[in-house]
Parts: C-alpha cells; structure tokens; sequence
C-alpha cells in the first residue's frame, strides 16, 4: 500500500508530505486548494507524460515521491528484481523528477529506470481511477483477464494459451519444412553433384595432411637413403666409427672407478650414451633400409593429392569443410524423400492441436458468458446504489473469425447509463464521475480478484449528493476491507465514511500561492466536515450533523 506521498514544487504545491494509512483515506478542501494538483502528481509518479509547465513558479524542478510498503503483494519482488531494482525491507520507492528543460528522470529504490519501467512497476501497485482515465480496467486485455478471474477460469484460459503455444510451434515447423524441402527440389540436381563428387573421392579426416608428408619423403627418397647410410657409417661404420671411440673410453673409467669410487656417477652417465648410440644406430641402419624409391607410387599419391585440390577450391578452404558439404549435399537430397512423411505428420499434429484449441476454447467461452452475466447482474444492482438508478453494465463477448492465446473472443465491459440510450464500451464513457462510479461497482465486486493494493478514486462524488453520496462512501468503505482507498471528495457524506481524513488547503508563503495539507482528527474533522456540509463550521447545527454523519459512519452499510 501507499504509505507516504511527497510532492515537491508541483505546480502551486511547494513542499507537502501525505501519510496515508490501511482502509478508506480521503482527501478535501476548498475548490482550487490543490486536490486535482495532487492526483495529478500521482499520476505522473505511475508514468504519466511530464511537462515543465508542472514546476512550481520559481524552481528549477519538480519531485514527486511514493513509499509503498509491498510485503502483500504478489510477484511485486521478483518483478523488481528482473528490473534490475532490489527491494528492501518490503518498501518500494517510487520517485519522478521534472526538470525546467522538460526532461525528466525517474528512480525506484534509488535505481534509475525509465518512465516506462515506472509505469509498469507502478501498474502493479496503484489503480488510478479519474475523469477519462484509461486505466487498467478499461483495455481489453484487463477485462479478459479479470473475468476470467471472476468466473474462475485462469486454469482454462492458461490451458488454450498452452494448446495456441504448441499450435502455433508446429505451424513454424510446417512453414519451415515446407521452405527447406522447396528450396532442396530447386537444387536438387546440383546436390546431386556435390553428393556424388565428394562421396566417390572417399575422403578421411586428415588425409591431405598424410597425402603431403608421404609426397615429401617419395620425392626426396634418394636423399633420405644417403643422408641415413651416411649417418649409420659414421656411427658404426668399419672404420673408425663414434662407438668404436667411446669403447675406447670404456678402460680409462675403469680404472678412475676402481681408484676413486666416487667417480660412479660417471661410468653411469657413460653407459646410458654408450647404449644410446647404439639404439639411434640400429635404427638409422632400419631406415636405411626402409627408403625405397618407389616412383609408381609417387605418381599415385600425386594424382590423390590434385584431386583433393580440386574438391578444396571448390567447397574448402579445408578438407574437413569438404566433407561437411558432401554431409550437406546428402542431408538436402535427403529431405526431398522424407519431407513428405514428416510434412504428413506434421499436419496431424497441426489438426490435433486446432481440434482441441478449438473444443478448450469452446468450454472457455462458456465459462466466460456464464461469469459475464453474473458480473452484469452484480454492477447492475450497485449502480442505482451509486447514483445510476437506470444504468446498465453488461459484458460482450466478440467473436474472432479464429481462435487465439487468449481464446475464441475479445472481452468488452459495457454500459448503458440512460434510459434510451445504447450500451457502449465503458471507456467511451464521457463523464469523469460516472466512470469512476461504474469503476467504483466493479471494484466493489472483484475486490478479491484484483490485486492491485491501492485503488485512488477521483471525481467519484461528480453529480451526486445526499443519500447516494452514503451509499458511495459506504461502497468505498467496503472496498477498503480489501485494498488501500484514496478518494478525492468534496462530499461530506463520502467524507465521513473513510478511516482517514486528509484537508488540503491553499494559502501564501513569501508572496506566493501554495498549498498544504493537515490530517484530520476529532474537533478538526468535526469542523472540516461541518464546512463541507455548507454551514457555519461553528455552527451547533453544523456540528451536530457532522457529528452525526462521522458516528454513522462506524455502523454497519
């Protein structure tokens, strides 16, 4: 709920704070002394467009500030939290800057957001209901969804969402297939090609690699023979030869050992070269040997190797890419023989899946023509209660030519608020008042639908008086059992209904216009509503009638 509101150089509003409370708050005062001022101001912190022209003559900007305790209501942390906004202590603060330039900037919890993020936070906190206000309970979507709330069919309408999910999945998939196997018959021929050249060559992974070293070593073979016969001569030739030397030194390490048997490490070191050598050899005489000069060979690997240059200046720059285009190639050809039976199927399950989004929202609709005209039936025994004794309210069910996410219809709230007159669609409702009247009977009946906390009523008293001013403050109260009410009035009858009182008041400070505001209680609620009555606040008549109206209050609607 909204805990605190603060407005800072706001039009004629040079610095107020409003504390408000659990239940029915309402807010009065003089014509002119700054009531609209302040609905427009929490108009603005929900989202509303900015303009320079609402700083206070004199000031370079203009602040409005919201603290809203958010421990009740559902979602509200985890929506913050993808925002990027962390919540603390369960209190939202919601603020909105004016500058002189125009610009403007919004926070909430110190986190700076766009008006956007503002509006979309703020719609989940605050339903603001005024003359020609389009709030949330006048878009379609809202009204589907609170009627399908109202006539217990969330489960119903999530499950023709999930069934227009998966139809429209396997639509896709339908539209996609279609276009692979269209554009593989295009190309077919030419993938023919691609398949069967690669395919026929019989590429491994890595061959071209292989194909260069052993061309290396077939055109160097004579080189490689005696360059190796060389070495091996060396090594262990008949003449004198690297290990016919180090056997030579074999004697003298003895003989230093024998003397000196430290000098092991030594005798160690030699062994391990001395066998070394003779490993590296046995196998220089083994290559030797192996070197063959083998030119029908070269040719052969000569021929695989500009064969594979061929199919790499084609579909490389490597063999591995040339492979894939071959995988490719088949894949394509492949499609053309199964996109049939897959298509086929595919289509199946296109026409499952309609069949039953076609057979849930059927029961969906009736769900909703039955909590329809239960809702209906219930706005039309309050209107005359609210000051519309021949209004009508109804809900229209629209057809789609097919249905959708969100079922077989559009959801229309409408009314009729004169005798004669046609129903129309309850946002082209002209009159401020009776809108938020009409707003005021749906609140009353979907107060444990909605979980908006706090619900703010302006211009709900606008062309009534007396008894049906009771009864409107009665239905507020009552609505306060279940949200957070602010309500601007200038009706007594309203006013000594809410919980909580609030006068706003326009006076002077250094020669120029504001206005404040007071929390009312005991003589000075008295007195306040005294004033509003139209008599003399010091009046004992006036008194006594306020007095009366206030003690009332407490007695059951």
């Amino acid at each position: 709920m909204l805990t605190e509101l603060r407005i800072r150089n706001f039009a004629i509003i040079e610095s107020v704070t409003l504390p408000l409370a659990e239940g029915f708050n309402v807010l009065s005062g003089e014509t002119g002394a700054g009531k609209s001022i302040i609905v427009g101001a929490l108009g603005l912190l929900l989202g509303e467009r900015a303009s320079a022209d609402l700083i206070r003559s004199g000031a370079e900007k203009a602040t409005v500030e919201g603290v809203f305790d958010v421990a009740l209501v559902s979602g509200i942390t985890q929506l913050a939290d993808e925002r990027g906004i962390e919540v603390e202590d369960d209190t939202l603060v919601l603020k909105r800057e004016i500058a002189s330039n125009g610009r403007g900037r919004a926070w909430i919890n110190g986190a700076p957001v766009t008006a956007t993020v503002l509006a979309e936070i703020g719609r989940q906190l605050v339903n603001l209901h005024g003359q020609h206000d389009a709030q949330t309970l006048l878009d379609g979507e809202s009204q589907r969804r609170i009627l399908d709330a109202f006539g217990a069919a969330d489960n119903q309408s999530d499950l023709v969402r999930s069934i227009y999910t998966e139809l429209s999945t396997v639509r896709r998939e339908i539209t996609a297939l279609s276009a692979r196997r269209a554009d593989a018959e295009k190309r077919a021929d030419y993938q023919r090609h691609v398949a069967k050249e690669i395919e026929d060559a019989r590429l491994t992974v890595g061959e071209d690699a292989k194909l260069e070293d052993e061309a290396r070593v077939l055109e160097n073979a004579d080189e490689l023979r005696t360059l190796a016969t060389s070495l091996n001569d060396l090594l262990s030739g008949e003449d004198v030869s690297v290990l016919t030397q180090l056997g030579a030194a074999q004697r003298p390490l003895t003989a230093i050992e024998r003397i000196d048997p430290s000098a092991a490490r030594m005798q160690e070191l030699f062994d391990a070269g001395f066998y070394a050598l003779q490993e590296l050899a046995r196998s220089v005489e083994d290559y030797a040997g192996s070197v063959d000069l083998d030119p029908l060979r070269l040719e052969e690997v000569r021929q695989r190797r500009d064969r594979l240059f061929g199919l790499l200046k084609k579909y490389g720059p490597t063999l591995d890419n040339v492979i894939q285009a071959g995988r490719s190639a088949r894949s394509e050809l492949d499609l053309i023989d199964t996109a049939q039976f897959d298509l086929a199927n595919l289509t199946a399950r296109e026409t499952e899946a309609r069949r039953r989004l076609s057979s849930e929202a059927e029961k969906l609709s009736e769900m909703r023509m039955s909590a329809g005209k239960k809702l209906a039936k219930a706005v039309d025994v309050l209107l005359p209660q609210l000051g519309m004794p021949d209004g009508r309210f109804s809900v229209a069910l629209v057809p789609r030519d097919e249905p959708t996410a969100e079922g077989a219809e559009d959801v229309e709230y409408r009314v009729a608020l004169n005798v004669g007159h046609e129903e129309r669609p309850l946002a082209r409702v002209a009159s401020g008042g009776e809108l938020s009247r009409v707003m005021l009977a749906l609140k009353t009946i979907l107060a444990r639908v909605d979980r908006v906390p706090t619900l703010i009523f302006d211009e709900v008293d606008s062309g009534i008086g007396g008894r049906v001013g009771l009864q409107v403050g009665d239905t507020l109260r009552r609505v306060a059992k279940e949200h957070q009410v602010f309500a601007i009035s200038h009706l007594p009858q309203i006013a000594a209904r809410a919980h909580h009182h609030i006068v706003v008041a326009k006076g002077a400070k250094g020669g120029v216009t504001t206005a404040d505001i007071s929390v009312l209680e005991g003589t000075s609620r008295v007195n306040e509503i005294a004033r509003m009555l139209g008599g003399d606040p010091e009046s004992k008549v006036s008194r006594a009638h306020a007095k009366e109206l206030l003690e009332s209050a407490s007695a059951p609607a």
